[in-house]
């Protein structure tokens, strides 16, 4: 059973609509990328899971029932504009968070003091969030987001104001948090770390989803039979012809050897391609060029702009 299924789900803000007709099916247990450009629609989608707002049409299952209040004490939301009161104590903030979500004090205590040990923060519980850095203060609003255990975790930017070594921190913690069941919202219009974290993704653009799948199956569909091959030239040889089924994209010396970058015709193979330079060149790596997620994501964001 998933643990979120959207369905045909549509937002109108007066004359701007937001979602237009847009369904998920997010898996138990999985890392899911929610990606797309800033004002694609993103936000608005995890505003109606987390009920803040609700869907002009459509509707929302969370595991299996209609989404309801009762399920927001399940969900651990992480926003991309952060709420933290700047002149509370941060102990006494996510004590008053977590008794929000229902833990009782005395297990808030425990789970707060669980979670600082784990990210360097023994010594903040008196501390105040506005004495704190813009990356300090993400990782108290993380701790908000987990401190009780949710089983739909949403994360909205949750990179944004880290500097590379507390990114890496969060990131490792999230990978802990799904090993131990948590399903995963990875909100994001940053490619990087999409390729890292998520199984699987959808591409929302100007309200619509335009892709969505395995992050495996559609790297794999977007494959375009496109090699690099790292090679030297035989003494016999010193200029480089193949036949017009293959198209030299590039040709470039790199360090000792050259860097041949070759598009296939779909006639042909990678076999067909070696037999045809082995009599000019030493051959010395092969690779398949296979797109990025970034690739994809810039591929398919300009090509719903052209239409």
């Amino acid at each position: 059973m998933p643990m979120l299924t959207v369905k045909n789900i549509v937002k109108q803000y007066s004359n701007h609509r937001a979602l237009d007709d847009v369904s998920l099916t997010i898996p138990k247990g999985s890392i899911f990328g929610l990606l797309g450009p800033n004002g694609a629609g993103k936000t608005s989608l995890i505003r109606i899971i987390n009920q803040i707002t609700a869907p002009d049409q459509g509707e929302v299952y969370f595991d299996g029932e209609l989404l309801q209040p009762k399920h927001i004490a399940r969900i651990g939301y992480l926003p991309e504009e952060r709420g933290l009161y700047k002149k509370m104590k941060i102990g006494e903030q996510l004590l008053y968070l977590s008794q929000l979500k229902g833990l009782r004090k005395q297990e808030a205590i425990q789970k707060i003091n669980y979670w600082f040990e784990r990210l360097n923060m023994g010594d903040w519980w008196d501390k105040k969030v506005e004495d704190l850095s813009k990356g300090m203060q993400q990782k108290v609003q993380f701790v908000a987001t987990v401190v009780h255990d949710p089983e739909l975790i949403i994360l909205d930017e949750p990179f944004s104001g880290f500097d590379p070594v507390n990114a890496q921190i969060i990131q490792d913690e999230i990978l802990e948090l799904n090993k131990k069941g948590a399903t995963i919202i990875y909100s994001t219009h940053r490619m990087e770390s999409v390729e890292e974290l998520c199984d699987n993704i959808a591409l929302i653009n100007k309200s619509k989803k335009i892709l969505d799948g395995s992050v495996k199956d559609i790297k794999r569909s977007y494959r375009n039979q496109t090699y690099i091959v790292t090679y030297q030239y035989l003494d016999v040889v010193d200029t480089l012809t193949l036949p017009p089924a293959f198209e030299i994209v590039e040709n470039k010396a790199a360090l000792d050897d050259y860097e041949l970058t070759v598009h296939v015709d779909n006639e042909q193979s990678l076999n067909d391609l070696l037999l045809a330079l082995i009599p000019q060149v030493n051959i010395k790596q092969v690779s398949e060029v296979i797109p990025s997620m970034h690739d994809i994501f810039i591929k398919q964001v300009t090509s719903a702009a052209i239409l």
